[in-house]
């Protein structure tokens, strides 16, 4: 899971770098490893800020006066398999051919095939572990076959044909060619989310276009006609997109094998104002409550249980709809210290365990006495949990109800979200039972997948991406992906410890104040 967005400026005397920097605030949430600027200035000059950590640490106030240009993308990286390598900093760029940058969210499953082409057949350097910089060089090698002086349109969309039938898995990309376009697609299933909007300026009437992951984005930036880029859908928008010959083009590339966005989107990673692929994330959480309040009561009865009580922030929305529903107080019992970054993601357990309780404060007045329905998002390690349980039990509480807005996550995420391997998942070849007794709660209670489908269909949409649970992914699994992902996380576990003594030596750009 990472934040994508790109934006094209109608006034080419503009400067599209601070609006950029704004913009990835408000997707930090969707990926704090590092974050990532390029910006395309005149005569087709690239210019690129990006390394590791918040947005509002890389991009100083010094170091953004430097991004000249009117065009531009950027990338906050959440990393998919254990790296947090300077040189995987996004976004990625290529000078051959023409000067091209790539950010991308999602992960492709036939890697291993795919550097293999890469190396035998179009003999291009992967200097990275990251899939985005494979799926880049794959578009630049297919571009690269019109060997032309300069390109059009027409030669990007066939490019983005290659694409397509060479790679496999859940992406959705912001793209710039240097001094011609900016360029968004979306994999032919529509499991990573993307989204267009455009900006009228009242004083020249030209118009500014946005692409990004998530609509709570375009919205803040007053962009409008906000529309979801279709599974296997491109757009092509020019660096001189002023005036109406110059407009935006759009080309299903594909046809569209699925409409399965991921349902993880909706449970836990989008913002709750955001609306992706037409479907509020906020009404979804709000239908999660309700499903989630029934089977609690086919589970628990009713008078035994005093309070519900959410773990901030994310499940907040379901909890308070869920307490609604059970007629019971809403609490917020646990207090939480922003500061402290997403536990699940921490290389040991030690660390998971030690942040939990930096992370979250319980209030000992809203547990004394009580039996508590603690509701959650998701359970995944299970780390998290147990300590949010151990915490209720030393505020006081008498009985420890636990309740979880997702089902049993029992297989590894493979599209972008990097969960830990499924050996590690509390669920993993466990009954509720046995996940009960290993949380120390009383017990545990999950949505059902058809309930959790249920909360989030709409017309057109009524199948998603949920191999997290099932283990059956809308793609299928390259013979052997799985253990890669296994053999990389392990690799990059070794090579972190030893880049703290040696320093990274990938090539990447690094900030300097």
């Amino acid at each position: 899971m990472c934040g994508v967005l790109g934006i094209a400026l109608a006034d080419q005397k503009g400067t599209v770098a601070p609006e950029l920097c704004d913009a990835c605030i408000y997707l930090q949430h969707r990926g704090q490893d590092a974050a990532g600027i390029a910006t395309c200035g005149d005569r087709g000059r690239i210019f690129q800020c990006k390394g590791n950590g918040m947005a509002r640490d890389v991009f100083t106030q010094t170091r953004v006066a430097g991004l000249a240009g009117s065009m531009g993308i950027g990338h906050l990286r959440y990393p998919t398999a254990g790296s947090s390598a300077n040189s995987e900093a996004q976004p990625f760029y290529v000078n051959s051919p023409y000067g091209i940058n790539l950010a991308h969210n999602g992960n492709l499953v036939n890697t291993v095939s795919l550097k293999r082409y890469m190396d035998e057949d179009v003999h291009r350097h992967i200097n990275t572990d990251s899939d985005s910089e494979l799926l880049l060089n794959i578009f630049a090698a297919e571009l690269e076959k019109h060997n032309k002086y300069r390109v059009n349109n027409e030669d990007v969309f066939h490019a983005l044909e290659g694409v397509y039938r060479l790679c496999r898995g859940g992406y959705a990309c912001v793209g710039m060619l240097a001094g011609f376009a900016l360029f968004g697609f979306r994999d032919p299933n529509g499991i990573r989310p993307l989204l267009y909007g455009e900006r009228v300026n009242k004083d020249t009437g030209d118009t500014d276009y946005m692409l990004a992951s998530e609509s709570v984005v375009l919205e803040a930036h007053g962009f409008s006609n906000i529309r979801d880029i279709k599974p296997g859908e491109a757009v092509i928008i020019p660096k001189n997109c002023a005036g109406p010959e110059n407009r935006p083009e759009f080309r299903q590339v594909v046809p569209m094998n699925s409409y399965r966005p991921d349902v993880f989107e909706y449970v836990y990673f989008a913002r709750p104002d955001s609306i992706l692929d037409g479907i509020s994330v906020y009404e979804t959480r709000l239908n999660m409550g309700e499903k989630l309040a029934s089977n609690v009561l086919k589970h628990i009865p009713a008078d035994d249980i005093d309070v519900v009580i959410a773990v901030p922030d994310t499940a907040r929305t379901c909890a308070l709809q869920c307490a609604h529903f059970l007629k019971k107080p809403y609490r917020e019992a646990f207090v939480k210290n922003r500061y402290v970054g997403r536990t699940f993601i921490m290389p040991n357990q030690k660390e998971r365990v030690s942040s939990v309780r930096q992370k979250l404060n319980p209030m000992a007045s809203e547990f004394r006495g009580k039996n508590v329905l603690i509701v959650d998002d998701s359970i995944v390690r299970g780390t998290t949990s147990r300590e949010i349980v151990n915490m209720a039990r030393d505020a006081g509480a008498k009985k420890v109800y636990f309740a979880s807005a997702a089902p049993p996550i029992r297989y590894n995420h493979i599209y972008g979200i990097d969960l830990t391997d499924t050996k590690n998942l509390i669920a993993y070849n466990k009954t509720e039972e046995e996940v009960a007794q290993a949380l120390g709660c009383e017990r545990v209670i999950y949505q059902t997948l058809d309930d959790l489908i249920a909360c989030c269909t709409k017309p057109g949409i009524d199948k998603f991406e949920v191999g997290v649970f099932t283990g059956n992914y809308v793609t299928g699994v390259e013979d052997g992906y799985l253990q890669e992902l296994e053999r990389v996380r392990a690799l990059n576990k070794a090579q972190k410890a030893q880049q703290k003594s040696e320093g990274d030596v990938g090539l990447y750009n690094l900030c300097e104040s």
